[in-house]
């Protein structure tokens, strides 16, 4: 097939006949971004219900970093259905949840002794890492960052950063939460600048002594992939023991190797008192945690955290083998060169079309954005062209995902587990679309 050729079609299977039926009964809410019906997905690929092939470089929003039916993975996943599907950790608990508490403890950033909590969702995490900074601190306030996102539940959408969709329609939203500047040099916000403006939220909106905590992502997810500097990081730190603040780092999407490192908060060398963890971490399967300081993590009284599906046995068998599969294949160490090999590649399409390709985020592993602009001006989002680029992959075999407050950043994220010849692939997809799309 070549680049620009569509995939062949297998007659009396239509993706455009669910799409109807999808429309007709799922809420236009939850839309979806192409009219692509999964069949059957393996490692890096997929195939929809009309036989059409598809390189994969959005893993379910990294969520499958180990590939897509990881052998190993629907193994474990097989032999726990076999034991039990569901008994509620809160009532009568099982040792997968306890040995992946274990492992959570073990694996997260700092020297500190650590806890774990479960739950379902990235959204619920999020809301009980507040819930837990609260009872701590006795406090009420929460900072987090333009551009950040937290999720859809009501006090995660207050903490997001961007308004349309996530925010759109739904207010009023929790009080005492506020926002500053989140640091990207690209859009001339500098960590001094956001630092500054930190001081006069103190002054002019809430008293740290009032602030429970401070939540930030390592990398901005849907605001872009902007990687937070490592002195930003560093700052909040400081900030935060000054001041008796809990600091959270919401590493959703960056976690389980995603970035080059277990966790990306690891690149700034810094210890957060509590991590919400979600996406990778059981390879496919719905599961979160919050993970952290133990003292903080025991503020809240027994029965104010939890669940009914929180921790459940299958996610949580999921979840163990996920991480014996990062470190059995060094997919950490794999996420770098995947990282390496699209910055080669990206940068070679940035010098072909230098006013459109603004900038190549590349720097955090396999967690890497091309930010698309008009005549090389970065206040001029391309967001019209950005939409055309990712229908006309899907139309030639390569699955996209966007992001960005402007909507238009190409995010990639593969399979720490895809080869480099299927990632060749899917960039001379790229290339030959961009072209295309650009006549």
């Amino acid at each position: 097939m070549s680049a620009v050729e569509p995939t062949r079609a297998r007659p009396g299977i239509s993706n455009a006949e669910w799409q109807e039926r999808k429309v007709a009964a799922i809420a236009r809410g939850q839309g979806n971004i192409a009219p692509v019906y999964v069949e059957r997905a393996q490692n890096a690929e997929l195939w929809d219900v009309e036989g059409n092939r598809y390189i994969d470089f959005g893993t379910g929003i990294a969520v499958c970093n180990t590939g897509h039916s990881n052998p190993r993975v629907v193994a474990a996943v097989k032999e726990q259905l076999d034991r039990f599907s569901h008994t509620c950790v809160m009532v009568t608990p099982y040792d997968t949840a306890v040995r992946l508490a274990e492992a959570l403890n073990e694996l997260a950033p700092g020297n500190s002794l650590k806890k774990s909590m479960f739950v379902t969702t990235g959204a619920e995490a999020v809301e009980n890492t507040i819930k837990i900074a609260r009872a701590y601190t006795g406090r009420r306030g929460v900072i987090a960052f333009n551009g950040g996102f937290h999720g859809r539940t009501l006090l995660a959408m207050g903490l997001t950063g961007k308004i349309t969709p996530y925010k759109n329609l739904f207010g009023p939203f929790p009080g005492e939460v506020y926002h500053a500047p989140f640091p990207i040099d690209y859009h001339g916000i500098s960590v001094e600048d956001s630092i500054k403006a930190l001081h006069a939220l103190f002054k002019a909106d809430i008293a740290p002594t009032d602030v429970a905590a401070i939540i930030v992502e390592p990398v901005q997810g849907e605001g872009g992939f902007y990687p937070a500097p490592n002195e930003f990081m560093q700052a909040l730190r400081e900030i935060c023991d000054q001041h008796g603040i809990v600091l959270v780092a919401d590493e959703i999407q960056t976690g389980f190797g995603r970035t080059g490192r277990f966790f990306a908060t690891e690149y700034s060398g810094i210890e957060p008192d509590l991590m919400t963890v979600a996406k990778g971490i059981a390879g496919g399967f719905p599961l979160a945690a919050v993970v952290g300081k133990a003292g903080i993590m025991d503020a809240p009284l027994p029965g104010g955290l939890g669940g009914t599906y929180a921790g459940s046995p299958i996610g949580c068998a999921a979840a163990l083998t996920v991480i014996d599969v990062i470190r059995d294949e060094g997919l950490v160490d794999r996420a770098n060169e995947i990282g390496t090999r699209f910055r080669e590649r990206l940068h070679a399409l940035q010098a072909k079309h230098p006013a459109t390709v603004g900038d190549i985020r590349a720097e955090r592993g396999a967690m890497i954005a091309v930010e698309l602009v008009e005549d090389g001006n970065v206040e001029k989002p391309a967001a019209d062209l950005t939409k055309a680029l990712i229908a006309a992959a899907y139309e030639h075999g390569l699955a996209l995902l966007s992001c960005g407050v402007n909507g238009n950043v190409i995010r990639f994220l593969p399979a720490l587990t895809i080869s480099n010849e299927l990632i060749d692939e899917g960039l001379d997809i790229l290339e030959a679309c961009l072209s295309k799309v650009l006549r």
